[in-house]
């Protein structure tokens, strides 16, 4: 190391022993004489040792330093470096290889194109006072070429010198990444990121987005709000606010998919800081493949409107919308959100990058405001492909939960970028690859002239300002015709949209917990896209652990042990309702359930019954007895329950256990019944209708599920054996997404907008 070899300073001891062959006159033996006259020899001594001392503190610390990073690389040895750029000696990068070197333009907007100029492209070039720039890529035509607008071969690109090109794949309108620095670098203010299917409406941006926020065009107006009163409330439909309110957008979690009610009320915000203007598509706004394929026929073009009288919507700090990048305005202080991610799916790409950079948004005072219909864009019947989006449907609900949450201490900007994209590499939501090409686009920017952001001193953990009577604003957007099954939406069609939200609005704040025996790979999906429209939330348990599903691991024969780490997950919940997955749970006839106590088949003659241990098998007894042992610890209150509904020690109570409820007040009974199994291998069979007469007397459960469709073994012929009267009905086996769609079909009966799934 280079303390190490560093030159020791020669020792002054040569020069003392030098000295010590001199005579001199004697001297006084005085202290002060002494120290006066041998002064140098004093210092030079003290710098020996100060010297000496220094290389020790040094050499071990260096070897302390060394010693903890081995022991990081040892704990650690999957862990993603975090690059280290020396913000003050980034080069600048200057167009000298293109014939555009001496152009510029404030206004751009920003294309990839794999294809011949479209009339939609054609139209984005007359628009006046914005230039166009496409960006090619390997299915592009050699001999692309548009008037008006400036082309980026891939040769041409290849000569700019960015960094981020290392990154780039070639196929991928992720090089967009490399137009908005050509466009930075050639004097942009204002990117428009759009497509080539899009017609501007009216041609003119000017009239549907803020382009000026300062200055003499700039609107100086207050915008409404989106209300922050619920801290819980973290994502948001923007579609219901423009009239369209079983429409979702790309990248809305699915269980999100049914909040179709309007705003109870919305609050203000002052203009100036929408620095990422998202704009609304009519025609083919940006919907997912799972609305896309199921919500018209196959050959039948989408042609979906939007009230163009809408006033536009800000979102506060904590809340989010889907971004995408085929119709939204960025100002320059939101250039570096413009990054496309690389390592994920295409079809998440804009999304994720959406999503992130409203998070950093935060961070310096900006936020995203949502327009009504800016662009027409055009439905081609093309494929969109499920298996694209599955970065979307699997990990978005769960990436929006972590930015919320995510906090940093950097001091600068474009610090807690890098630390956040390396935040989520290390969280699963994209690679290492991302982390060093947030490093590369960063170093791009400040190299093509941009001046990152200066931070606002906001405390994100501070209590929210409570909303007045007086700062709620009002406002009811139109119901305007949906497309339901290719056809316009008519009276019926809104009565079964008024039941969806009923729905909802009971069971919203109820958390269904399903266990998966099936496989989950094929129906995890599908599930959650069935419940999550009416439950708070849907978690799916099965033998086998699938993160990329976020299905967690259990064990059905003591199921009961994982639900007290889900209980303490939603300590806001009402309540929390079990259901295996060979049983249906018909939603709409549980409204008048009473949700403050607790529910379970002990009505169900063949689910649920009281069978004495005695000449049974070896099984029965041994539960029999681990029940004895669990009851002989139970506090006086729950050994009170227990022993008043079992009246005698020789039954033991067998329930099937398909689904039960648990409300909120006694989820802790619960748990505490729990802990008192401790490591007894006691059934989930016998377990839960224990904790159950435990916990309550059966007298005061609520009898919904007493009216059930309950076989032991399913019937040759389903198709009569399901009711939609009935609560539920046991079993029904769903193991395909071709068993999912001819349930979906049956219980359409009961729910027909569940027809739109398919």
């Amino acid at each position: 190391m280079l303390v190490q070899d560093r030159t020791l300073p020669k020792s002054p001891k040569s020069q003392i022993r030098t000295s010590s062959h001199r005579f001199s006159d004697s001297k006084s033996l005085d202290f002060s004489t002494w120290v006066r006259d041998n002064l140098f020899k004093i210092v030079t001594v003290l710098l020996l040792i100060a010297t000496i001392a220094a290389l020790s503190f040094l050499r071990n610390f260096t070897d302390t330093a060394s010693l903890i990073q081995s022991k990081s690389q040892e704990h650690s040895p999957n862990a993603i470096p975090l690059p280290v750029i020396n913000w003050n000696s980034i080069q600048p990068i200057a167009d000298k290889s293109s014939v555009y070197s001496r152009f510029g333009s404030e206004k751009w907007i920003v294309v990839s194109v794999d294809r011949y100029p479209t009339d939609s492209l054609k139209k984005l070039v007359k628009i006046k006072g914005w230039q166009v720039l496409a960006i090619g890529n390997s299915r592009t035509p050699k001999n692309w070429n548009l008037k008006g607008s400036i082309f980026l071969s891939l040769d041409m690109q290849a000569n700019l010198g960015f960094r981020v090109l290392d990154f780039l794949p070639y196929d991928s309108y992720v090089r967009k990444s490399c137009g908005y620095l050509f466009a930075i670098q050639h004097g942009a203010k204002k990117i428009f990121d759009a497509d080539d299917r899009g017609d501007v409406i009216g041609d003119d941006l000017g009239k549907h987005f803020d382009v000026e926020l300062v200055g003499e065009g700039a609107r100086q107006e207050t915008i409404l709000q989106y209300s922050h009163e619920n801290p819980n409330r973290t994502i948001v439909n923007p579609y219901v606010h423009f009239g369209q309110r079983s429409v979702w957008p790309r990248g809305l979690p699915l269980e999100n998919v049914g909040e179709i009610s309007h705003e109870e009320f919305y609050t203000e915000v002052f203009g100036g800081k929408q620095f990422i203007q998202q704009g609304i598509s009519n025609g083919l706004p940006d919907v997912d493949s799972v609305f896309y394929f199921t919500r018209k026929p196959s050959l039948e073009a989408f042609d979906i409107r939007f009230d163009d009288r809408v006033p536009k919507v800000a979102l506060p700090q904590g809340m989010m919308v889907p971004v995408n990048s085929f119709n939204t305005i960025y100002q320059s202080s939101a250039f570096w959100a413009l990054m496309l991610p690389v390592s994920v799916s295409t079809m998440a790409s804009d999304v994720l990058r959406g999503f992130w950079g409203q998070r950093l948004l935060w961070e310096i005072g900006g936020y995203v405001v949502v327009y009504p219909p800016t662009v027409h864009r055009y439905d081609k019947i093309e494929a969109y492909p499920f298996s694209e989006e599955k970065d979307l449907h699997v990990n978005v609900g769960r990436l929006i939960k972590f930015l919320v949450s995510w906090r940093s201490n950097k001091h600068r900007f474009f610090e807690k970028v890098l630390e956040l994209s390396h935040s989520m590499a290390e969280e699963g939501f994209w690679t290492e690859r991302d982390v060093k090409f947030t490093a590369a686009w960063l170093q791009d920017l400040i190299a093509v002239g941009y001046q990152q952001p200066r931070l606002m001193s906001l405390e994100l953990d501070r209590p929210r300002a409570s909303i007045g009577h007086g700062d709620r604003k009002e406002f009811v957007p139109r119901k305007l015709p949906s497309v339901h099954l290719g056809v316009e939406e008519t009276g019926t069609v809104s009565y079964e949209i008024g039941n969806l939200i009923r729905w909802r609005k009971n069971f919203g704040n109820v958390v269904l917990i399903m266990f998966c025996s099936g496989p989950v790979e094929r129906t995890a999906l599908e599930w959650r896209l069935l419940y999550g429209r009416i439950f708070k939330t849907v978690i799916i348990l099965s033998e086998q652990k699938n993160e990329d599903l976020a299905v967690e691991a259990g064990q059905l024969e003591q199921v009961y042990r994982h639900l007290p780490k889900i209980f303490s997950r939603y300590t806001s919940a009402e309540g929390f309702l079990f259901l295996q997955d060979d049983t249906i749970l018909n939603y709409w006839n549980l409204l008048q359930a009473d949700k403050n106590k607790l529910w379970i088949t002990d009505k169900v003659s063949k689910s649920w019954s009281t069978v004495s241990p005695n000449g049974k098998s070896d099984w029965y007894s041994k539960q029999a007895e681990m029940v004895k042992e669990v009851v002989s610890t139970m506090p006086v209150h729950f050994q009170v329950n227990y022993k008043e509904a079992i009246r005698s020690d020789q039954s033991l109570i067998i329930c099937s256990s398909e689904l039960f409820y648990i409300p909120q007040h006694l989820a802790a009974d619960f748990v505490d019944l729990v802990n008192l199994v401790g490591n007894v291998q006691l059934h989930y069979k016998v377990a839960i209708p224990m904790f159950f007469v435990s916990m309550d007397s059966p007298h005061n459960f609520d009898s919904v599920f007493s009216t059930m469709v309950y076989k032991r073994k399913p019937p040759t012929n389903s198709s009569t054996f399901y009711s939609a009267e009935a609560p539920a009905v046991h079993p029904w086996n769903v193991s395909s997404e071709q068993d999912f769609i001819k349930l979906i079909r049956i219980m359409a009966e009961g729910d027909p907008l569940l027809m739109e799934l398919f």
